[in-house]
């Protein structure tokens, strides 16, 4: 077998349909870009069509296939609708990536219910409600599928200035383990993707100076991750190949950040 055959064999997602919760933004696009890159086609869900035009132009440029469509990550009815729509335009869905999040640097004592609220709203009820819509349907389908859950290092290890971040996403670690023990079974498998230090739109406001020096004091590698970074991750824990045996896993992405003590 040649090379290239070799990689599409375990890499390849060709007749696949991934639905990218959160792809609007820069790393989940970019993801979204990697999947369609690998031959999947691939549905970006957000609430910007504007936000989403420019990563459907790449992905169109490149050869690959994609759509948009507009839900809210924490309305089960729309999620619901959003998995109809892609049934219908699509036939099938295989790869669901829960990334939509926000982010907030607000002082403990602080930080406000309505703050408190929102985040753990976003980011644990949007990845509740994307896993049992989507994981229902791909339980029932009986043909497995893949599942991928944003996560953060601030779950992994505690990080200032972001505690109500940290907490949710420890939330979403916890719940995404929980779900790879119950699906396996049904060769649904579950897993966490969990990014290091990515420049992204949600933690920008809390990247100040000190914190970048900081940050990049305590990264082996010594610089920030690139979003394009991701993509490899994403295609082994997508791939029914590749990564059928990888269910539960919290895959660290990180430059070597988890690593590093003195």
């Amino acid at each position: 077998m040649k090379s290239e055959e070799y990689l599409k064999s375990y890499f390849g997602l060709d007749g696949k349909v991934a639905v990218v919760i959160g792809g609007t933004g820069e790393l989940c696009g970019a993801m979204a870009e990697g999947l369609a890159g690998a031959g999947a086609e691939v549905v970006i869900v957000g609430r910007s069509l504007e936000k989403a035009e420019a990563r459907l132009a790449k992905i169109a440029a490149a050869g690959g296939k994609a759509w948009f469509h507009s839900a809210e990550a924490t309305n089960k009815a729309e999620l619901e609708g959003l998995r109809d729509a892609v049934l219908q335009r699509s036939g099938r869905i295989d790869i669901v990536v829960n990334g939509a999040g926000i982010n907030s640097a607000t002082p403990f004592f602080d930080i406000s219910e309505e703050e408190f609220d929102r985040i753990l709203r976003v980011n644990v009820k949007g990845v509740f409600l994307g896993c049992q819509v989507f994981g229902k349907y791909l339980v029932e389908r009986g043909q497995g599928g893949s599942i991928i859950n944003l996560g953060s290092m601030s779950a992994v290890v505690p990080l200032s200035r972001v505690f109500t971040y940290s907490a949710s996403k420890g939330a979403v670690h916890n719940l995404s383990l929980n779900l790879a023990r119950e699906w396996a079974p049904h060769r649904v498998r579950v897993n966490v993707l969990v990014p290091g230090f990515f420049p992204a739109e949600q933690n920008r406001k809390i990247l100040s100076p000190e914190r970048v020096a900081s940050i990049l004091g305590h990264t082996p590698a010594k610089r920030f991750g690139e979003a394009r970074e991701l993509i490899g991750s994403t295609l082994l824990l997508a791939s029914d190949a590749a990564g059928s045996f990888i269910t539960g896993e919290e895959l660290i992405v990180d430059g070597g950040y988890h690593a590093m003590t003195i």
